[in-house]
């Protein structure tokens, strides 16, 4: 569930903390910003995407679920519309991975954390995904979605060089641990996984990519193969300015 990504973050959260929540509900999945602005009374959060389709939808699912201690702000998460030292805890879910500056990103959370604030982030490592069964055709596909989002500019391994990132952008006592989550269902994974290379296998010059071809086909027969389970690892980060 959506909530069990801001899991780990919620005991953290007093009566007066201020928390920033940075890109966590992009496509509509509001659930875990919305935990956050319930954890514990009084408390204000204000959760920052950078589109607006994401803010007003967020905007829409806060008011049906009478959620108001959150506010949401369009806004870059290299260049967050905030003075220095104004956040408690800054929470990002499925960010990084994203990000084509990861280092400028952290070094804005550093910027808008107090001295002692807590930054918390959960961070996708594509490696440790549990998938059963695991087949050839699932890890041929698999290898060729991989390479896909590379060459979007999405790194599907920042879970494992994410305690790195943070530590190099000046936060201490960093620690991580990897959780599992169930997240969309295995079918459905082999479907957005066929669909997006298949998408993708003509080059910009008109002919095919062999490689993505060939993943393609094996994510058809994945497809195919019928039903499995899929959970996802996310590893949890916290760490102190």
């Amino acid at each position: 569930m959506l909530e069990g990504y801001a899991g780990f973050v919620l005991p953290l959260l007093e009566p007066g903390t201020r928390v920033l929540d940075v890109g966590s509900f992009s496509g509509g999945r509001v659930a875990s910003t919305l935990s956050l602005g319930t954890a514990a009374h009084p408390i204000r959060v204000l959760g920052l995407a950078a589109h607006a389709a994401d803010v007003t939808e967020a905007r829409r699912q806060a008011e049906r679920a009478s959620v108001s201690t959150v506010e949401f702000v369009v806004s870059r998460p290299e260049s967050l519309p905030l003075c220095s030292g104004v956040a408690d805890v800054v929470f990002s879910h499925g960010l990084l991975e994203t990000a084509v500056a990861p280092m400028a990103v952290l070094a804005e959370f550093f910027r808008v954390l107090r001295p002692g604030g807590t930054l918390a982030l959960s961070t996708v490592d594509w490696s440790k995904a549990r998938l059963r069964p695991r087949t050839a055709n699932v890890d041929a596909a698999l290898r060729g979605w991989n390479l896909l989002q590379r060459r979007l500019g999405v790194d599907p391994f920042a879970g494992r060089r994410v305690a790195d990132w943070v530590q190099r952008a000046g936060f201490r006592d960093v620690r991580s641990r990897a959780r599992h989550h169930a997240d969309i269902g295995y079918l459905a994974l082999a479907r957005e996984v066929e669909a997006g290379l298949a998408a993708a296998i003509h080059r910009p010059d008109g002919g095919p990519d062999q490689q993505l071809a060939s993943a393609a086909r094996s994510a058809w027969m994945w497809v195919r193969d019928g039903s499995g389970d899929f959970s996802q690892c996310w590893v949890e980060t916290l760490a102190t300015r």
